[in-house]
C-alpha cells in the first residue's frame, strides 16, 4: 500500500467532504475571548535596541560591509515602535553585495541603494527570494543578532538570497515582558510587516518570505505561514506598534510565500489526544501502567481523538474522508483515517529502502543548523527541563548520497545502534523481534506494514507521560507556551479538562489521582492575557489547522503561505506522526495552498530530517523550485 505524499491544489479541490461537528463539550470552535571578522568598524554595528519607543524607518546610511563574503548588513533594525522586550524584537538583514549600489562613508558604514543591475544566478535585487530561519526549540525566545557573524548564512547569501534574522519573544524570558503564545508569531509578523514598510531600501522580493524552522521553530513557522493577515492578531500587533500601512497608506501585508517545518510540535489543540491514540495507548509501563488513573486518561484521550478526527473533515488526495471507527487492534484503530496512517509509515519505510545500500549501519546524523547570523540560539528550558521538542545541541554535518539513516529499532528517538545488518531481511527481522508488523518482498525490495501498535512497540514507544504536552504538572514546555504575564505555565488542554470533569468519579477509584487536578484545568482555562484574551482563544490562533480546516471558525479568516515543505523523523517520541499528516492533509485541501512537499523519514527522530542531503540544502533548492 503506497500513497503520495507530494500534493497540488488540483487534486485537492474535489476532495472537501461533508463537514462534522465535535462534542460540545470539547469546545474549541467558538473564538471565545472570556475572561571580521570583515572590514567593518565599530560604527557600523546596529542601531540601539534598548529604546522602548523607536522609529521602524531603515537608515540607507547604516549598512555594513563584509568584505570577504561581500555581504552588507544591518543589526538591531527594530521592527515595531513600542518593543515589550528591546533585546528580541530587533532583527539582522543581510544582503548580497551584488544587489547594492554603495558608497563608503569613510567611518566603516555604507550608504546603499538597491542595485537595478545586479545579479546572483536568475535574481536581481528586486526578484531574490527572502528567507528567515526561526531558532525557537521548546518555543524558546531567539534573541536578536547583536553583532555581525557570516557564520551559518553564506549558503543562502550564496545561492542569491537575502537572509533576515528577526529575533522574537518565546516561552519565558528573563526580563519583564511575556513571551507566551502568541507574542512569538506576532513578533515575527511585526518583522515581516516591517520588512514590506522598507521595500524600496532593502532588495528582496516581499512576495516571496520564506520561514524555515525545527521543532518549536518549525511549528512557529507553520503558525506564520498558516495565519497570514489573521484578525485574531490585530489587537497584538497594535500593542507593539507594529506598521500596518506603509508610507504612502497602502495596507501592509503579514502573509509569507513559504513555510518550512522541521519536525513542527504544533496542532496543540489536539496534541494530548493524538499522542495517545497514536503512541500511548500501545504502552503499559509509567504512567500507562493498568490500573493507573492516567492509564485511563490515556484511552479516553484515544477516543477522543477518533472525534476529533471525524470532525476534522479530512480526505486524501483522491476525495477520500479520512475517518476513524471503533475496532482493530486498540482503540479507534480502524478506519479510512487508521488506513491511511499505515500507508504513510510504510512509505517512508520503502522510501529508505530505496534510498540505502546493504550491509548498512544506523547511524545518527544531524543536519546543519538554520545560522544565526551573529545572533544567539535558541534559549533555555523552565527549571532546568529539556523542553519538548529541543533539537540536539550537536546538530552540524549531513548526509549524502545514500541514505545512512536508518536509525534503531525499537527507539523513540536519535539513538544508538552499532549492529551492522548484512541484508534487508536482517534488518526487517529486527525491527519484527516483538512481532511480526510487516512483510517484506525481496524481489521488488518492498515492504507492507501491518500494525500501527507493533510499528509503535518497535520504534515510537512514546517519552513523555501522560498529558504529553500539557502535564498534570504543568511541567511541560507547552504549558509555559499558553502561560500569562502572572502564570508562567498553566493548563490548557480543552479536551483533558472535559474528561477530568466527567470521569472523576471512575478516575478517583484509581491510582495517582489527584483531585486538585480538576479544578487546577478548569481554572487555568479561564485565565485571560494582558489584552483579556483567553487561552482557547490563543490556542486557536496559535493553531494551524484552525485556518486550515472548515471544522474551525477561522477557516478562510487567514492567507495561509502557497508553498510548504514538511519534514519529520518518524521515530521520534517528542509528538504523534499525526500532527504533520493532519497538517499536510489540511493544506493539501486549502484552495490558497499550490503545493505541499511532505515526507517522513525512516528512522530519524527529532531532528533536521532528510532523505538523503543536507537540511540546508535541500531547503535552498525547495525554495529556488517555489520561484521558478
Amino acid at each position: 500500500m503506497m500513497v503520495q505524499t507530494h500534493f497540488t491544489r488540483r487534486g485537492f479541490l474535489a476532495s472537501a467532504g461533508a463537514l462534522g461537528a465535535f462534542a460540545a463539550t470539547i469546545g474549541l470552535f467558538g473564538c471565545s475571548q472570556s475572561s571580521s571578522q570583515a572590514s567593518m568598524s565599530a560604527s557600523a554595528a546596529s542601531t540601539s535596541t534598548t529604546t522602548s519607543v523607536g522609529s521602524i524607518e531603515l537608515d540607507s546610511a547604516a549598512w555594513g560591509y563584509d568584505a570577504d563574503n561581500d555581504v552588507y548588513y544591518q543589526i538591531g533594525v527594530q521592527y515595531c515602535t513600542r518593543p515589550q522586550a528591546p533585546a528580541y524584537e530587533s532583527m539582522g538583514i543581510y544582503v548580497p553585495g551584488a544587489y547594492f549600489d554603495a558608497t563608503d562613508n569613510g567611518d566603516g558604514t555604507f550608504t546603499c541603494t538597491p542595485s537595478a543591475s545586479g545579479k546572483i544566478g536568475n535574481y536581481t535585487a528586486a526578484t531574490a527570494p527572502i528567507v528567515m530561519p526561526i531558532n525557537t526549540a521548546g518555543y524558546s525566545a531567539q534573541a536578536a543578532p547583536t553583532k555581525y557573524s557570516p557564520q551559518g548564512i553564506t549558503n543562502y547569501l550564496g545561492a542569491g538570497f537575502v537572509y533576515v534574522y528577526a529575533g522574537c519573544r518565546g516561552r519565558k524570558l528573563e526580563d519583564d515582558a511575556c513571551g507566551a503564545a502568541p507574542w512569538g508569531v506576532t513578533d515575527l509578523k511585526a518583522a515581516v510587516r516591517t520588512l514590506r514598510y522598507n521595500d524600496a531600501k532593502i532588495p528582496g522580493d516581499k512576495d516571496r518570505i520564506f520561514s524555515f524552522g525545527h521543532s518549536g521553530g518549525g511549528a512557529q513557522s507553520a503558525v506564520l505561514g498558516a495565519s497570514g493577515d489573521a484578525a485574531g492578531y490585530a489587537d497584538y500587533l497594535a500593542a507593539i506598534g507594529a506598521p500596518t500601512s506603509d508610507a504612502d497608506g497602502n495596507e501592509l501585508s503579514d502573509a509569507i510565500y513559504g513555510a518550512m517545518c522541521w519536525c513542527p510540535i504544533t496542532c496543540l489543540l489536539s496534541a494530548d489526544a493524538a499522542y495517545e491514540w497514536n503512541m500511548g495507548q500501545f504502552a503499559e509501563s509509567g504512567t500507562r501502567a493498568e490500573g493507573t488513573f492516567t492509564r485511563q486518561l490515556s484511552q479516553d484521550l484515544a477516543s477522543e481523538y477518533r472525534d476529533y478526527i471525524n470532525a476534522l473533515g479530512l480526505s486524501d488526495g483522491n476525495g477520500k474522508a479520512l475517518t476513524l471507527e471503533d475496532g482493530g487492534e486498540g482503540i479507534a484503530c480502524a478506519g479510512t483515517y487508521y488506513d491511511y496512517v499505515i500507508a504513510q509509515i510504510e512509505l517512508s519505510l520503502n522510501n529508505f529502502l530505496a534510498d540505502t545500500e546493504f550491509p548498512y549501519t544506523p547511524s545518527n546524523s544531524f543536519n546543519a543548523d538554520m545560522g544565526a547570523g551573529g545572533g544567539s540560539h535558541s534559549g533555555g528550558s523552565p527549571s532546568g527541563e529539556k523542553p519538548s521538542g529541543e533539537p540536539p545541541s550537536n546538530m552540524s554535518g549531513s548526509a549524502s548520497g545514500k541514505s545512512s539513516m536508518g536509525g534503531t529499532p525499537g527507539g523513540s528517538g536519535q539513538t544508538s545502534d552499532d549492529t551492522t545488518y548484512e541484508t534487508v531481511s536482517d534488518y526487517i527481522a529486527k525491527l519484527n523481534g516483538n512481532g511480526a508488523w510487516i512483510t517484506y518482498d525481496d524481489a521488488s525490495n518492498t515492504a507492507k506494514v501491518t500494525s500501527l501498535a507493533g510499528f509503535v512497540n518497535a520504534c515510537k514507544a512514546p517519552s513523555k507521560d501522560v498529558g504529553a504536552f500539557d502535564a498534570l504538572d504543568r511541567g511541560q514546555a507547552e504549558n509555559a507556551v499558553f502561560g500569562n504575564e502572572s502564570n508562567e505555565s498553566l493548563h490548557f488542554d480543552a479536551m483533558m479538562d472535559s474528561l477530568l470533569s466527567a470521569n472523576a468519579d471512575t478516575y478517583a477509584k484509581l491510582s495517582n489521582w489527584d483531585s486538585g487536578y480538576l479544578p487546577a484545568y478548569a481554572g487555568d482555562r479561564e485565565y485571560t492575557d494582558a489584552l483579556g484574551k483567553s487561552s482557547d482563544f490563543r490556542q486557536q490562533i496559535y493553531d494551524p489547522l484552525y485556518y486550515l480546516s472548515d471544522a474551525y471558525d477561522g477557516a478562510g479568516t487567514s492567507k495561509p503561505a502557497a508553498h510548504w515543505r514538511i519534514r519529520t523523523g518518524i521515530t521520534q517520541g517528542d509528538t504523534a506522526s499525526t500532527t504533520e499528516i493532519n497538517l499536510a492533509l489540511a493544506l493539501g485541501m486549502s484552495k490558497a495552498v499550490d503545493d505541499v512537499d511532505f515526507a517522513t523519514v525512516w528512522g530519524q527522530g527529532h531532528t533536521m530530517a532528510e532523505r538523503t542531503g543536507s537540511s540546508t540544502e535541500n531547503f535552498i533548492s525547495w525554495v529556488k523550485e517555489c520561484c521558478s
